[in-house]
């Protein structure tokens, strides 16, 4: 309910009371702001593209030959890494996307969100989602550059990828805004960013196969989150693609758990849990934030 103050001379004041109505309204307006945002910034767009194509085109490239003289003989190293560069991409803009915060404090927008007559928790659940939307549209850059790497523009496989890269967008958004919730400047968070952001790329499978790793290098892959975002993508090309057993287990292996291939399904299932856990910790965040 509306509640009313009123005084001999002073005209009342009504403040709308809080409800699902209103936070929805709010995740929109966040989510619609989140959007603007992007496609007003185009240097971004162009800048944050920069290190994918060269991963694939100038770095894949390069290391091709490698590929062509082992097992995997006939598959475009371009091809092995593509979905890692999806990855990459798509990882790197939800991180941007949640550093955004850092700025709407200094400027002071981010006090006026937080005392509007929303719950804090439809701001966070609007930048999650507005975040991982504009890193799957970037990611769609990239995703329009598969027939350059001999990747089929199928339906079904550009649909599954879409589907994935939301779900890793939104998840990484989510660890970006729990990290954002508390730091002042941005200089600290890109700091914290590039410490835990780039050594979770190289570990996730992105640009090496998983087949024949040290032990310890094998399990650092395993408890890396980044990995189960990896796999499901590269699983889902490699299906589309002729090529022989000794390519696919070398190129392809999957993650194993104790001697036995992980499901795609529950890899997946693994980031939409971790996306659901990281956005109850940025919520929690900001209900501590002043």
């Amino acid at each position: 309910m509306a509640s009313g103050v009123t005084a001999p001379g002073v005209a009342g004041v009504r403040v709308p009371g809080r409800g699902v109505r209103h936070d929805l309204r709010a995740v929109k307006i966040v989510l619609h702001r989140e959007l603007l945002r992007f496609a007003n910034d185009r240097t971004r767009l162009v800048s944050t593209l920069f290190q994918p194509v060269l991963w694939l085109f100038v770095i894949g490239t390069g290391l091709g030959g490698l590929v062509a003289r082992g097992p995997a003989q006939g598959v475009d190293f371009r091809t092995f890494i593509y979905p890692g560069v999806i990855a990459m991409t798509v990882i790197t803009t939800a991180m941007f996307s949640a550093g955004s915060i850092v700025w709407d404090r200094e400027f002071g927008f981010l006090r006026e969100m937080l005392v509007a007559p929303v719950s804090r928790a439809s701001i966070v659940l609007g930048k999650c989602l507005g975040g991982g939307l504009v890193a799957t549209v970037q990611g769609c850059v990239i995703l329009a550059m598969a027939g350059l790497v001999h990747v089929p523009y199928s339906p079904g496989l550009l649909l599954t990828l879409l589907g994935e890269m939301f779900l890793a967008a939104f998840t990484i958004t989510a660890f970006g805004v729990s990290l954002a919730a508390r730091m002042k400047t941005m200089q600290s968070f890109f700091g914290v960013m590039q410490m835990a952001i780039m050594p979770m790329i190289f570990l996730s499978g992105a640009v090496f196969p998983l087949a024949g790793l040290p032990g310890w290098l094998g399990a650092l892959t395993k408890v890396n989150p980044l990995t189960y975002v990896v796999d499901p993508m590269r699983h889902a090309v490699f299906t589309h693609l002729a090529v022989s057993p000794a390519a696919a287990r070398t190129l392809n292996p999957g993650v194993h758990w104790f001697g036995h291939r992980v499901p795609i399904g529950l890899e997946l299932g693994i980031v939409a849990l971790m996306g659901v856990a990281l956005l109850g910790v940025a919520i929690a965040q900001f209900r501590r934030s002043d």
